[in-house]
Parts: structure tokens; C-alpha cells; sequence
């Protein structure tokens, strides 16, 4: 795939990124930051201009997530319910991404950007919560132009290792989700023994 991908960059340019990227964003399985990456790589041999790149990154992401958000507050949660097979969404990752958007909010929507699985669906599930359109906006454009920048940089620097790259981002992205995880699921633990109705350990022990 990074090889057809290569090629048709090498064609098609700006357009191709901004087009993929957008797609991605609004829930189609296309390779959107593998495009990115691809691109900015392009850039470091000469063949495009990386602040472009950038540019037509953040705009293809805000733009695909905007669409994406008017979708879910058009549609809600039924349309992906019943058609998300299709797109690979299973019923238990939609409850997982409907928990965490529960849970954090607009953090979901910038943060997302960055996880593989939000960043097709964050911008759905703003919507169908029926997240303020402002405030989406202006955390939509923030996470856009911060995750364009960041995986444009990272392509230019390792545009000789573009492939390793992507691959140490998935498994970076795995380890620091499981660790965000554990950390919040201390956090709670430890809220909940030390709140005012939980029982100390004195108590238990003396029983």
C-alpha cells in the first residue's frame, strides 16, 4: 500500500492528501495520516513544499471532521448502529468510543486526532451527543492543526524510515492508550478508597 500510495502522491499531490485525509475523518477506512506521512516525506526528497503539506492536512482533517459532526447531529448514533459493520465498527468499539466521549468530552475531540479508531469516529459522536457546535469547532481546528503539524514533522524527519515510522506509531499509540488506561483506572480506585463514605482500612481491619 505505501508503495501505490507513493506513486499517486508523486501524481496527484496536495489534492490526493487533503481528499484521503477528509474521507478518514469523516469515517471512511482510507489511510489518511498514511498519506500524511507520506507526503511530508515526499517533502524532505524535494517533491513538495512541507508547509503545503501541513496546511492541506489540517484543513482536508477539519474539514472532514466539521462534515463528520453535522453528520452525527443529523443522524446520531442509529446510523452508525446499523450500518457500521461495513466500516468496521463494531458494536462494543462504538460503546468504547461512546464511553470515552461521555467521560472526557472536547479532550475526545482534540485527543482523538491522534488514535487511530476516535479519529474516524470523534467527530460523529460530538455530534450525535449533540456537543455545542462552537465548542467543537474550536477543538476540531486546535487537534486538526496540531495533528497535522506533529505527523508532518515527524514524516519530514524520518522521511527515510517513513515505514518504520508508521509502525512505531501504532505501537506507541497502543502503549501510551493502555497506560492512559491503567493510570485512570488507579486514579479512581484510590478516589474511591479515600472518599468520605469509604470504609478506611482501620475499620476492616478491626472487624
Amino acid at each position: 500500500m505505501l508503495a501505490w500510495l507513493e506513486a499517486f502522491i508523486g501524481t496527484f499531490g496536495y489534492p490526493l492528501v487533503g481528499i484521503l485525509i477528509m474521507l478518514e475523518s469523516m469515517g471512511l477506512p482510507v489511510p489518511g495520516e498514511t498519506a500524511l506521512l507520506l507526503a511530508a516525506a515526499y517533502a524532505a526528497f524535494g517533491g513538495l513544499e512541507l508547509r503545503s503539506v501541513i496546511a492541506i492536512a489540517a484543513a482536508g482533517a477539519i474539514i472532514g471532521d466539521s462534515i463528520g459532526y453535522w453528520l452525527g447531529r443529523r443522524y446520531g448514533l442509529a446510523l452508525l448502529e446499523r450500518h457500521g459493520r461495513l466500516i468496521g465498527l463494531s458494536r462494543r468499539r462504538l460503546a468504547r468510543g461512546q464511553a470515552m466521549f461521555a467521560r472526557h468530552g472536547a479532550k475526545t475531540v482534540f485527543f482523538g486526532r491522534f488514535l487511530p479508531f476516535l479519529r474516524m469516529f470523534a467527530a460523529f459522536l460530538a455530534g450525535a451527543a449533540r456537543m455545542p457546535p462552537a465548542r467543537f469547532a474550536l477543538y476540531n481546528g486546535l487537534g486538526g492543526l496540531c495533528w497535522a503539524t506533529t505527523m508532518g514533522m515527524l514524516g519530514y524527519a524520518f522521511a527515510a524510515n517513513v515505514a518504520k515510522l508508521e509502525t512505531w506509531l501504532r505501537w506507541g499509540v497502543i502503549a501510551a492508550t493502555i497506560f492512559i488506561v491503567a493510570v485512570g483506572l488507579a486514579w479512581r480506585r484510590w478516589r474511591s478508597t479515600t472518599s468520605p463514605g469509604a470504609p478506611s482500612t482501620s475499620r476492616r481491619g478491626a472487624r
